[in-house]
């Protein structure tokens, strides 16, 4: 009898490598072998990455779906829809995060999947409830009159019983903060269910990057998330050199390989500053912030941004870094490693900060791998993926970078997880200074790009972002049939409400940050 790796080869012995990657393959499947398909992958233990809907004008219309298999292959299955009427089956049962997506992908592309939960999920009411955005001829979901809709009425899941209470929190915070509504069922202050509702944010990138120039497309991944900017425009570029193809120079990738780890360090400096703060400790946020801005000053003086929304370009990198740069680059990442390390001594000597961060928020390995927990929760969690090492794209092979990894689960986890990174970036920073190759930091894209599918697939610093780039071909001028975004956050939202059950309504604002996960990123 076959083993559930062996079954997993067959599907991807029959697809057909992606332009770009020989590590990428995509197959179309009918609905009987999609979910098969599914089934058989989850058995041989991989990951749903993403899933989206095409709905191009004059050709069928497709569902497609994205799984990182074992040694880092990422496999996309492709579901024709002739009939975008037919309901076709979902995966939810399988992939728990595929509920949302499925969702998400009714309401913007009108095609809809068997699963029970029907109730919208980024409309709110924004446009009627019979137009999809993405659909091809699809209208525009901007300038519609608010008066003309119907309200929107939410069936949120209802907790019963003696002494329940619900906590409604949001969609508007205090604070700088980006919407969500954060409903919770309480007896006395333990929260028995949490159920989020996101979506809020919706911007109409997806719908907006359907009316760029293909060479364009960077600029708006860049700002999907901008805390994970260098993350998402190199998975852009990533895929649109794929279809071009070409060799991206190796300085400007090792320059790519900067700007990603450099994005690394200033999101964990920011949020270890922040936990403590949550803590009640806020000595932890005056120096982490004070750390944070030291590296934010360097990166404007060496490469002219403090975030790097405009450095990764097709064919290369916008910045280059001069020697002088590059000292003064490498000698901040050292201090800021010593200075971390002390202040984690601090951290973890601490009373009152122990007391908060161990046993809150936590996500066991065997829930976290029912439920897809990925990224850097997953890896407090135990889940051993780090694309960097597992599928270690160019210039990581050279790099040799190690996995952080730990079990408890816990907002401690993701504490101590976030120092290991810390200090793992910073010495990749100093090795990727050191040995930056000589040539130019940007070649010229060709001037004609392949018509089909590409993904970009980067690990940020918060976790996997994938973007799916369908064209028709381009000369220099053409324009993008589809281009799909994904951010890690839409798996990782619904353990969240896992993670509170249990634990105290005032651990909230401790344990979500413990995540961070991305409101902007998930609701496109």
């Amino acid at each position: 009898m076959a083993t559930p790796a062996e079954v997993a080869e067959r599907w991807w012995s029959q697809a057909a490598a992606l332009p770009g990657s020989p590590s990428a393959a995509a197959l179309a499947v009918s609905a009987v072998a999609w979910q098969d398909a599914a089934r058989d992958l989850a058995a041989a233990g991989a990951q749903l990455l993403a899933l989206w809907a095409s709905s191009p004008l004059g050709s069928t219309h497709r569902v497609r779906a994205a799984f990182l298999l074992q040694g880092g292959r990422l496999l996309v299955l492709a579901l024709p829809m002739p009939d975008p009427d037919v309901v076709y089956p979902g995966l939810q049962q399988l992939f728990p995060a595929a509920s949302r997506m499925q969702r998400a992908v009714h309401d913007l592309n009108g095609i809809r999947s068997d699963d029970p939960d029907r109730r919208p999920w980024l409309r709110h009411a924004a446009w009627p409830e019979d137009v999809y955005p993405l659909r091809a001829g699809g209208a525009a979901t901007v300038g519609i009159e608010p008066a003309l809709l119907e309200p929107d009425h939410y069936a949120f899941v209802r907790v019963t019983g003696d002494g329940v209470h619900e906590i409604p929190v949001g969609p508007v915070h205090a604070g700088i903060i980006e919407p969500g509504h954060f409903r919770f069922s309480i007896v006395g202050e333990k929260v028995l269910r949490l159920e989020e509702r996101l979506g809020y944010v919706h911007k109409g990138i997806e719908q907006r990057f359907q009316q760029l120039p293909l060479r364009e497309g960077h600029r708006l991944a860049a700002r999907i998330s901008g805390d994970s900017a260098v993350a998402f425009s190199w998975a852009y570029c990533q895929a649109l050199e794929g279809l071009a193809p070409m060799d991206v120079p190796p300085r400007a990738l090792w320059l790519r390989a900067l700007c990603l780890e450099s994005e690394r360090i200033q999101n964990h400096l920011g949020d270890l500053g922040a936990l403590g703060n949550d803590a009640g400790f806020a000595f932890g946020l005056a120096q982490f912030s004070r750390l944070k801005e030291e590296w934010l000053r360097a990166l404007h003086a060496a490469l002219g941004q403090r975030y790097l929304l405009d450095a990764i370009v097709p064919g290369g990198c916008a910045v280059d870094c001069s020697a002088a740069a590059a000292a003064l680059l490498a000698a901040t990442a050292r201090h800021l490693a010593s200075t971390a390390r002390e202040l984690r001594t601090i951290y973890d000597e601490h009373a009152g900060v122990r007391d908060r961060f161990i046993g809150a928020g936590q996500v066991s390995p065997a829930l976290a791998q029912r439920l897809g927990l990925i990224g850097l929760a997953g890896r407090a969690s135990g889940q051993d993926r780090d694309l960097r090492v597992d599928r270690p794209w160019a210039p990581y092979a050279d790099l040799a970078p190690v996995r952080c990894l730990l079990h408890d689960g816990d907002v401690a986890a993701r504490v101590a997880l976030r120092f290991d990174e810390l200090q793992e970036s910073c010495r990749l920073v100093e090795r990727l200074l050191a040995g930056l190759p000589v040539g130019p930091a940007r070649a010229e894209l060709p001037s004609t790009v392949a018509a089909g599918l590409a993904i970009g697939l980067i690990e940020g610093w918060r976790g996997p972002v994938l973007v799916a780039l369908e064209t028709d071909g381009d000369d220099g001028g053409g324009g993008i049939r589809r281009c799909h975004p994904h951010d890690c956050s839409w798996q990782n939202w619904p353990v969240l409400e896992h993670a509170i059950i249990g634990n105290i309504v005032p651990d909230f604002p401790l344990i979500n940050k413990s995540f961070n996960l991305s409101y902007s990123g998930h609701d496109l």
